[in-house]
C-alpha cells in the first residue's frame, strides 16, 4: 500500500497535497484498491464553493458507489478532465495522473484536521483488523 509521506489524508481516505493556497484533491491507494476498477467520477464545477467535510462528488466502480468528502474549505479552482475519459487513472495513478480536483484553500487551519501519512497508516491498518 503506497502512503506518500508529503501529503494529508482524511478518514473518509481522501489525500490533500498543498501547494501554496491550493490543495490538490484525490483517492488513496487504498481507496481505490477497495473499490476495485473505477468507470464513472462526478465531481464539482469549477468556481463552486466547497466546505470540509461535505460531499463533493462521487467515484462509481464496478463494486459500489461511494461518496467523496473535501478535506479542506474553499474555491474549486481545477478538475481534472481527463477522468472523464480515462477514470482509471485513478486505478493506476491515484497520487499523480489520478488527482481529482484542486481547491484555494479559505481556512489553511483546517490542515491541522487532517492526518499525516503515520496516523492515515494506522487507520488503515485498524480498519483492516
Amino acid at each position: 500500500m503506497n502512503i506518500p509521506d508529503d501529503l494529508k489524508y482524511t478518514k473518509d481516505h481522501e489525500w490533500a497535497r498543498v501547494e501554496g493556497n491550493i490543495a490538490v484533491i484525490g483517492v488513496t491507494d487504498h481507496a481505490q484498491q477497495e473499490l476495485g476498477d473505477i468507470v464513472f467520477v462526478e465531481l464539482p464545477d469549477v468556481d463552486d464553493e466547497v466546505t470540509a467535510e461535505d460531499t463533493i462528488g462521487s467515484v462509481e466502480s464496478t463494486k459500489a458507489v461511494s461518496d467523496l468528502y473535501s478535506p479542506i474549505s474553499g474555491k474549486v479552482v481545477e478538475v481534472n478532465e481527463a477522468l472523464e475519459d480515462n477514470p482509471g487513472l485513478i486505478n493506476t495513478s491515484p497520487y499523480t495522473e489520478g488527482w481529482m480536483l484542486k481547491i484555494e484553500i479559505s481556512d489553511a487551519a483546517e490542515l491541522d484536521d487532517l492526518m499525516d501519512a503515520g496516523a492515515y497508516k494506522d487507520l488503515v491498518e485498524s480498519e483492516e483488523n
